[in-house]
C-alpha cells in the first residue's frame, strides 16, 4: 500500500523509519520498521479494506514479453488473503483451491493466469543469465517459548509467482525514473571483482568459465550442479553469492549509465514493491508519485546518496543480527542432545577450523578435528560436543567409525 500517504517526508514517524530502514525478522520476534498498527495494518494491503496504493500495470504477450507498462495511483480492495504453500499445494494439483480464493468468483483463474505468465518470465529471465541459487535459511519452530525443529524455507510455485511479478514491477518502475529524469535509489549487484575466483570454483567441478564476467556462463553452471549435486547445491550457492558480493543502495542521476544488477542479468533495476518494511522502497515511492505528477523530486542527489549508504550499511547490519539469532536458535534446539551423532556435510574451511552442516536438523556448527581436516563435501557422522546459545557456538568431533 502506500505508505508515504501516512508517513510524510520530514514527519517524526518518517525519522523513526529513516533510522530503522527495514524490518528485522528473527524467529522468536520480528522488529517493524514502521509502528505496528502501520506496519501490519494501515499501509499493508489487507484482505476486505480499501488502500491507497501506487499501481505498476504491466501488460505482456503470450511468450511473457513485456509490451507496455504505465504507474497511477489507486484505491485497492484485497478479496482474499491467502498463503503461499496452500496456493502452491493447489497450483502443483497437490492441494485444494483455498477457502478464501473459493469464495471469490474467477480468482481460481487468475492465480492460473499469473502462475503461468510467472513460469514463462521465470525462463526467460534465466535464459539472460539471471542466477538461480538455493540459499540456506534456517528458521526455528517455536511451541510457545519453546524451540522445537528448526526449518528450511521451500521454494515454491506461489512464491516464485510473487518474485516474478515484483521483479518485473521493479524494473518498470526504475525505467520509469530514469525516463523522468528523476534521480533515484538503483538496486545493484555489480559485475563480481573476484570472478576470477569464481572462475576457479567452477574449475574444480570440471567447468571452464570465461576470463570476463559472463552471468549467462555462471547460471549454466550453476543449473549443471544443481542438477547433478542438489544436495550440496545450498553450499556451492553460499561460496557463490560471497565472491560476487552483497547488493548494495546506490544514486543514479539523470543520464547515468545504470550499473545494473548483475545477479538478476538486468540494467534497470530498483526496490520499490515493500514501502512499509524497507526505507529504500519508500523514498522510490515518493520519488515515483513525484514524477507522476510531474513536480520537483522530494529529494536531492546528495540526500539520495546519504540515503542510499546508510541503507545500505543498516541492510548489512540487520542482516548479521538475523544470522547470530538463527544461530542462536540451533544452539537453543541442540544444547539437550550433547553427544548425540548426526550425518553431516563439510561446507568450508577457515583459519578458525572446518565447517560442517547437519542434513537433519538443517543447522552449522564447527568441526574439531585433528590431523588433516576432510575436503569441502565430504559426507561424515559427527557427534554434538558442546553448545553456546548466547554466542551461537555449535562445536562438533568426528564420530567414532
Amino acid at each position: 500500500a502506500e505508505g508515504d500517504a501516512l508517513v510524510k517526508k520530514g514527519a517524526a514517524i518518517d525519522a523513526h523509519a529513516r533510522n530503522n530502514t527495514a524490518t528485522v525478522y528473527t524467529s522468536a520476534r520480528i522488529f517493524p520498521m514502521l509502528p505496528e498498527r502501520l506496519s501490519t495494518d494501515l499501509t499493508s494491503l489487507n484482505a476486505g479494506v480499501d488502500r491507497l496504493a501506487v499501481v505498476t500495470e504491466m501488460d505482456f504477450s503470450a511468450s511473457g514479453q513485456l509490451l507496455k507498462f504505465a504507474l497511477y495511483r489507486a484505491r485497492v480492495h484485497n478479496h482474499a488473503k491467502l498463503a503461499y504453500d496452500a496456493v502452491a499445494l493447489w497450483l502443483t494439483g497437490d492441494g485444494p483451491l483455498p477457502d478464501a480464493a473459493l469464495r471469490v468468483p474467477g480468482m481460481d483463474l487468475q492465480l492460473r493466469q499469473q502462475d503461468a505468465l510467472a513460469q514463462q518470465l521465470r525462463v526467460l529471465r534465466h535464459a539472460k543469465g539471471s542466477l538461480e541459487f538455493e540459499t540456506f535459511a534456517p528458521h526455528a519452530v517455536f511451541e510457545g517459548q519453546q524451540v522445537v525443529a528448526i526449518a528450511q524455507q521451500v521454494q515454491n510455485r506461489a512464491r516464485q509467482l510473487i518474485e516474478e511479478t515484483m521483479i518485473a514491477a521493479n524494473g518498470c518502475n526504475a525505467r520509469f525514473l530514469a525516463r523522468s529524469g528523476h534521480g533515484s535509489l538503483r538496486r545493484v549487484v555489480r559485475s563480481p571483482e573476484r570472478w576470477l575466483r569464481i572462475v576457479e570454483v567452477a574449475r574444480q567441478y570440471g567447468v571452464a568459465l570465461p576470463p570476463q564476467a559472463d552471468a549467462r556462463a555462471l547460471e549454466d553452471f550453476l543449473a549443471q550442479r544443481h542438477r547433478a549435486d542438489p544436495l550440496r547445491f545450498a553450499d556451492l550457492s553460499l561460496v557463490i553469492v560471497k565472491l560476487m558480493g552483497s547488493g548494495e543502495y546506490v544514486v543514479e542521476a539523470p543520464g547515468d549509465v545504470a550499473l545494473g544488477h548483475f545477479g538478476l542479468a538486468v540494467r534497470d533495476y530498483t526496490h520499490s514493491t515493500a514501502p512499509n518494511r524497507r526505507y529504500p522502497d519508500l523514498v522510490t515511492a515518493r520519488l515515483l508519485k513525484a514524477a507522476m505528477a510531474g513536480t520537483p523530486a522530494p529529494y536531492s542527489l546528495p540526500e539520495l546518496a546519504s540515503l542510499a549508504q546508510h541503507c545500505t550499511r543498516q541492510e548489512d547490519a540487520a542482516r548479521k543480527v538475523e544470522r547470530r539469532l538463527r544461530k542462536s536458535d540451533a544452539a537453543l534446539l541442540l544444547e539437550s542432545r550433547i553427544g548425540e551423532v548426526f550425518v553431516a556435510l563439510v561446507t568450508g574451511h577457515a583459519i578458525g577450523g572446518v565447517w560442517v552442516r547437519l542434513l537433519a536438523p538443517p543447522v552449522e556448527g564447527k568441526l574439531m578435528v585433528r590431523g588433516s581436516a576432510p575436503a569441502v563435501g565430504t559426507k561424515l557422522r559427527v557427534q554434538l560436543v558442546s553448545t553456546n546459545v548466547e554466542q551461537g557456538f555449535i562445536d562438533f568431533c568426528v564420530a567414532d567409525s
